[in-house]
């Protein structure tokens, strides 16, 4: 499934600060195309909490009018004005797929062991998991 909403985008100090108003977000990047990145990020992560009830986009007036409602925050409504999409599908795989830190604890010896063979903890740790639960599932090598 794909989305796309208004985004205005506005330099300020260096950097380009960033309104999505259909999901009244902010979000900034260091230059345009990061700031573009930072929004299709926002806009990835609020619309699969909300997949089942997704805001209507507006059109850049209605945008520019949000804008203009919510500028005691910052004036964004003379801000570029484009469009991000998203597909909600392969933004989920992706962050599905995201690698998350997780602290376990083994024996000294057993690391010293371990050490020794080379072994990736990272991978050994998946491997066990995926077998513990009969998934077919391989990191890639």
């Amino acid at each position: 499934m794909k989305v796309a909403y208004p985004v205005l985008i506005k330099e300020f100090d260096g950097d380009c600060l960033v309104y999505i108003p259909d999901l009244d977000g902010y979000t900034e990047g260091k230059d345009l195309a990061d700031a573009i990145e930072m929004a299709r990020d926002y806009i990835g992560i609020v619309c699969m909490d909300k997949e089942s009830d997704l805001p209507k986009s507006s059109n850049y007036k209605e945008a520019v009018k949000k804008a203009k409602a919510n500028k005691d925050v910052f004036d964004y409504s003379d801000g570029l004005q484009t469009m991000v999409d998203v597909d909600l599908t392969e933004y989920r795989k992706q962050y599905d797929n995201r690698a998350v830190r997780k602290n376990c604890t083994i024996p000294y010896w057993m690391t010293v062991k371990a050490d020794q063979a080379g072994l990736n903890y990272s991978r050994v740790l998946q491997d066990a998991i995926a077998n513990l639960l009969n998934l077919n599932y391989n990191i890639g090598n």
